[in-house]
Formats: C-alpha cells, structure tokens, sequence
C-alpha cells in the first residue's frame, strides 16, 4: 500500500498509515457536517457534540500513532528516520484538519450562516469540491504507486482561487457584519485545502526544505 511512498525501508509502519487514513476519513466527516450548516442551513446544536467528539478521536489517534512511531524508531534506529518524520508530518496536518473543522463549526454556532445569500448553492459545490479532495487524498494514501500530480494542481488552484476571494473582501463595500464572516470562513477553507495538499505532498515528496508556502512542510496553521 501507500508505504512505497517511504522508500524499501517501510516494514511495521502499515497500522500508521492505515490510522493516518482512517484519521483523514474522520476530518471529513466533521467537515462536512460543520460546513454544511453554514452554507446549507441547520442547527449547529444538533451536530456540535459529533463534531467534538470526532476531533478528540482525531487528536487521541495522532497522540498514539506518533507514540508508535517513537517505539518503530527505536526498534529500526536511524534507518527509518525519513518515513517516521514524513509520517509524522502527515499526521499534525490531519489533526490541524479537524482542528479547522471544528472553527467552522464555531462560526455555526456563532450564528454565521449563507444558506440564504446569493451565492448559496456556490459555496455549497465548493463544500462538495473540498469534501471530495478528502476522499481523493485517502485514495492516494492507499495507492501502491500514487500520481499526486494532478490532485496538487487541483489543489492549489483551489487555494488561489479561496485566496483571490478573501483578498477581494478587503475592498468590499459590504458592511462589515457580512463581510467578516465570509473571510474568516474562506480562510479556514484555504488552510484545509492547504493541508490536504500538505498530506499528500509529505507522503509522496522527499523531506525537504523551501520557502513556497505550500511546500509541505512549512506552517500550515493560522
């Protein structure tokens, strides 16, 4: 499975990434029920405790696959050091994932909402888009020999474009009142889709170092 993307020296390391998937399958899900009711309407109560609780199960997974990683790294030595750091990379960027999910579903229960505004079933296909990346990013985890090439392209043309829209809030003759909302919301988008970028990028691109923004292990937080 997706280990070749470590290199030949990749045996024990399976129930990581196999947790790091199950993980991203989770971010989705909170996701999905935190941005929907922001662009389609609902109550944030009713999914605020799946959403929570979701994220602590995010975050109890990367506390024990990293403590894994620590046992294979002592076991192996310096032989797996490249795939350990990679496959610990991968998993902060899911945990900041739901960590995004769940300032959406803040927003929510801030009383922020779309569903009624005229760019409404937009915004619902960008969810949808968003939502679709998770599912392609597990798939390219699970792959025996991944082509992330065109999930990158896709992704940071995303980026921009959620980029373009924020900057085009700073001139905005909207009130405020409206406008606000709206950015923060497309930043949380931006960092999600950054992150999804980041995942795959870390688990298909060597360690490296670079000053890009999206390089895949630069900061991806707000």
């Amino acid at each position: 499975m997706v280990l070749s993307f470590f290199g030949k020296s990749s045996e024990g390391l399976d129930t990581v990434v196999s947790g790091s998937i199950a993980m991203l399958n989770e971010a989705r899900h909170s996701f999905d029920l935190a941005a929907m009711i922001v662009v389609s309407g609902g109550d944030a109560a009713v999914v605020a405790d799946d959403i929570r609780s979701t994220d602590d199960r995010i975050n109890e997974a990367e506390r024990d696959l990293r403590s894994q990683l620590v046992v294979h790294i002592t076991v192996q030595g310096a032989t797996d050091v490249g795939e350990v750091m990679g496959l610990i990379l991968l998993l902060k960027k899911i945990e900041r994932i739901g960590d995004q999910a769940k300032n959406i579903l803040d927003l929510a229960e801030s009383g922020v909402s779309f569903v009624s505004d005229d760019d409404a079933e937009e915004l619902t296909e960008q969810r949808q888009v968003i939502s679709m990346l998770f599912a392609e990013a597990a798939d390219l985890l699970a792959a025996t020999e991944p082509e992330p090439a065109d999930f990158l392209e896709r992704g940071g043309a995303l980026s921009d474009s959620i980029q373009a829209t924020i900057e085009s809030y700073l001139g905005s003759d909207r009130p405020g009142h409206e406008v606000v909302p709206r950015a923060i919301y497309a930043r949380y988008l931006k960092r999600i889709v950054a992150n999804l970028i980041g995942v795959v990028r870390s688990a298909t691109e060597p360690i490296n170092t670079g000053d890009d923004d999206r390089d895949a292990f630069g900061d991806l937080d707000d």
